[in-house]
């Protein structure tokens, strides 16, 4: 078999194609990325119960909480009488006597590591000047409720609460051991009256100060070009009410207002009397859109948030804001205000609140997505929606990057007509960047479609994003991470490659899943409290983003993809340097000649193959991952069967 690769420019390549698509889903931020270990800091949950167009709340501010030496006693209550502050109004009260207190059971427990720091802060009144023990009692999966007096209990500092006014007292503890599965516990040394709310616990060493420290670098390995978020379907909620409205994710942390993640009630049905496993999934947000930017900031990604449209989800409600509602003329607003709090200066209102919040110079957001699953109905007008908000944001910021939505399928008549609408604008001048298409299909059609993009029109740019392989015949969500799937992906992306005059941005979905709290599978990185791992997928994502060059070049394999073999072939214009990548999605070995129009003396060879079902682990994490070979130069490639190869040409 022979490759031929010319020295004759193809397309330009977008500098910004491999990216990441983070949504508060499997506990992707609270419990995940976001480093705060106590779950329902604010004592303001709720248990999230429902069906499409039928979805309700039950307030639950104890979810998490328990006295301490006993379960029940001392009684805990939630009051709101002259709250911390007016937005997040629940706090505890609790009566304690010397030796009692209370405890949270911070998802799987504290994990807390030797010689760590961690800051432990709260806001807390007290009828009289207290010591307080900080605390960690073992074990949070078995404790003992009706005595967690019989459990290990670990001093890890001690702090005075000295007013019975509210204020905010701050702890820096060392741990001197590891600890595991325990709960974190606040307990009197002599009697008191204690009212307590918006309990913190965050590990010193978190990235930015904010984000769990193995997670961030992580997703920086991935180096991505962009960052679309916070969703993804949390965009629009089940509700409007329940949508993500970023105004209410800014400020102080105890005073943005807590909301129930649409993903709360995930496969909801009558058979489980419409309630879930994941009922008390919340959003404290304190993962919220500051957090978001400086996220993208120390990325080195290009933020890309996305914005309501009036519309709840479509999958999961009729709900929605009439265009001619006053209300509506609000959703454009936010999006107008927040692109004034990315860029504004400090003279502007939303500009001086980043500023304020420690961020005085500019984000420099150059994208938006109008809505994010959308998809015209006799019911729904997406299309004129996504006109009022092209108007409105152009005429403010005429340079403003937008990013349509195709729906949530391809082939189907509502993406037909999609892609009517956006070509009929295509005239109108910076009408829209690229528009947004997503597939969750299985490996096969990928490795069916490394053409899908062939024959698109150039005149409307596309985002691939939302896409990943999904394995049907693996039920296991872990197990869904297979090099079977990754295989697949890896194929699909040198059709992207090579039609990158197309295809201008492009980001896999999910990214993180939290090991027994996921809802949808597969995804990018897994994670548990102590630990995580990259999946086969993630080290696609990483190659493409590290080995694609600025543009293609012109290249033919001869009777490749009779023998399931796919390819493309990039240069970086700036070193010279050649990609070519090589998917044998075969069971054969196979061998390819090289026949080059220029020549080089030294190549390096990246190898990942594996039996299609491997997977990796928290125990195997790199169980499939790239191999790196620096090589003298070889005509010859022997490429292994259900193989991904990357030949890079050195100039």
């Amino acid at each position: 078999m022979e490759l031929y690769v010319s020295n004759k420019r193809g397309v330009d390549i977008q500098e910004d194609l491999i990216g990441i698509f983070f949504e508060d889903i499997n506990y992707g931020a609270d419990g995940g990325l976001y480093a705060e270990m106590i779950e329902n800091r604010s004592f303001e949950f709720m248990d999230s119960r429902g069906k499409k167009n039928d979805y309700y709340q039950i307030y639950d501010g104890l979810y998490g909480w328990k006295g301490y030496p006993n379960a029940t006693s001392p009684k805990l209550t939630i009051q709101e009488d002259n709250p911390q502050n007016e937005i997040n109004t629940h706090y505890l009260h609790v009566e304690l006597q010397r030796g009692e207190g209370i405890t949270n059971k911070a998802y799987d427990g504290l994990h807390l590591e030797e010689g760590k720091k961690y800051r432990v802060s709260f806001w807390a009144r007290c009828d009289r000047a207290t010591r307080f023990q900080i605390v960690a009692i073992d074990c949070a999966s078995a404790v003992d409720e009706a005595n967690q007096n019989s459990n290990q209990i670990r001093i890890l500092g001690k702090i005075e609460i000295d007013s019975a006014e509210w204020k905010q007292y701050k702890l820096e503890i060392t741990v001197l051991e590891t600890i595991e599965n325990a709960l974190f516990g606040i307990v009197a040394e002599e009697a008191c009256t204690l009212d307590i709310d918006t309990v913190s616990m965050m590990p010193e060493d978190a990235v930015c100060g904010l984000f769990r420290r193995d997670l961030a670098e992580k997703l920086k390995e991935l180096s991505p070009a962009f960052m679309r978020f916070p969703g993804g379907c949390v965009i629009e909620g089940n509700t409007l009410e329940n949508r993500y409205q970023w105004k209410l994710s800014v400020g102080p942390i105890e005073q943005r207002k807590a909301n129930w993640n649409r993903w709360a009630v995930h496969n909801c049905n009558e058979e489980n009397n419409y309630t879930s496993d994941f009922r008390y999934y919340n959003q404290t947000l304190g993962m919220g859109y500051y957090e978001y930017f400086v996220l993208c900031e120390y990325l080195g990604a290009k933020p890309l948030p996305v914005v309501n449209v009036g519309l709840a989800c479509q999958y999961q409600s009729d709900e929605l804001v009439r265009r001619d509602d006053p209300d509506y003329q609000q959703y454009i607003q936010d999006a107008l205000d927040l692109i004034e709090f990315a860029n504004g200066d400090e003279t502007t209102t939303w500009g001086k609140v980043r500023a304020d919040m420690g961020h005085p110079a500019p984000f420099g957001l150059e994208l938006i997505g109008i809505g994010n699953e959308q998809w015209q109905t006799e019911n729904v007008d997406f299309f004129e929606r996504y006109e009022d908000f092209e108007k409105a944001i152009h005429e403010k910021y005429p340079d403003m990057k937008l990013i349509g939505s195709a729906g949530p399928t391809v082939h189907t008549p509502t993406y037909e007509a999609a892609w009517k609408f956006y070509h009929d604008k295509k005239d109108k001048a910076n009408f829209t960047y690229a528009v947004d298409e997503h597939y969750y299909m299985e490996p096969e059609w990928f490795l069916a479609n490394t053409h899908f993009y062939d024959e698109y029109p150039r005149d409307v740019k596309v985002f691939s994003g939302e896409y990943a392989a999904h394995d049907k015949e693996v039920q296991q969500p872990k197990l869904r991470n297979n090099w079977k799937c990754a295989l697949a992906e890896a194929a699909f992306l040198t059709g992207v490659e090579r039609n990158a005059d197309v295809v201008y941005l492009a980001s896999y979905a999910p990214l993180l899943a939290r090991i027994g709290y996921v809802q949808w599978s597969p995804d990018l990185i897994w994670f548990d409290d102590k630990s995580c791992y990259g999946t086969p997928n993630f080290y696609v994502q990483m190659l493409y983003r590290k080995y694609t060059g600025s543009c293609t070049l012109r290249s033919v394999l001869d009777g490749g993809e009779e023998q399931r073999i796919y390819h493309c072939v990039s240069k970086n214009e700036k070193t010279g340097d050649v990609y070519i990548k090589l998917v044998n999605a075969s069971d054969k070995q196979h061998e390819v000649k090289m026949k080059l129009d220029e020549k080089y003396l030294k190549m390096n060879r990246i190898t990942m193959y594996a039996d299609l079902l491997a997977t990796n682990s928290i125990d195997k994490p790199e169980n499939v991952v790239p191999m790196k070979e620096e090589l003298q130069f070889s005509e010859i490639i022997n490429i292994e069967p259900q193989s991904f190869v990357i030949i890079e040409l050195k100039a």
